[in-house]
């Protein structure tokens, strides 16, 4: 029991990575500047703000790199992402090249459907290994 519970946990945690890693790797290619990437998520989810920590983070380049301590998720903190909770004269500024909100909507909608995009073709990758690797044995009255 104790051992399909890590299997699961392990497979969510990998599933997580690569949704994340898509909407990071969107943003890096049309140049946005991400602020955090993170596992699991390092506040209590809804409530942002509160019990604020990490397991582990390292900075490298203008990207923090995390595990949190909340196992229901992860986020990618994209500059210029803007939301209710930004202060309203960042939102009324100029916006900066680096950050998402001067992209054109294109990029933009590519960047916020990376994580769907990479678990779709997940998605298929599985199905085309599980048929690679069951269409090898033909059925028994095939023998």
């Amino acid at each position: 029991m104790l051992i399909k519970i890590a299997q699961l946990f392990l497979s969510l945690t990998i599933l997580i990575s690569l949704h994340e890693f898509g909407h990071f790797w969107f943003a890096k290619k049309f140049k946005c500047r991400v602020d955090k990437f993170y596992l699991f998520f390092d506040f209590l989810f809804p409530f942002a703000g509160m019990l604020n920590f990490a397991l582990f983070k390292k900075k490298i380049g203008d990207t923090e790199y995390g595990i949190g301590w909340f196992p229901f998720g992860g986020y990618v903190q994209i500059a210029g992402m803007v939301d209710e909770q930004m202060d309203k004269t960042i939102i009324d500024s100029e916006p900066k090249p680096w950050e998402l909100r001067s992209k054109p909507a294109w990029q933009r909608l590519l960047v916020m459907m990376g994580g769907i995009i990479v678990n779709f073709v997940l998605g298929i990758f599985i199905f085309w290994m599980v048929l690679w690797y069951y269409g090898e044995k033909p059925c028994r009255t095939l023998r």
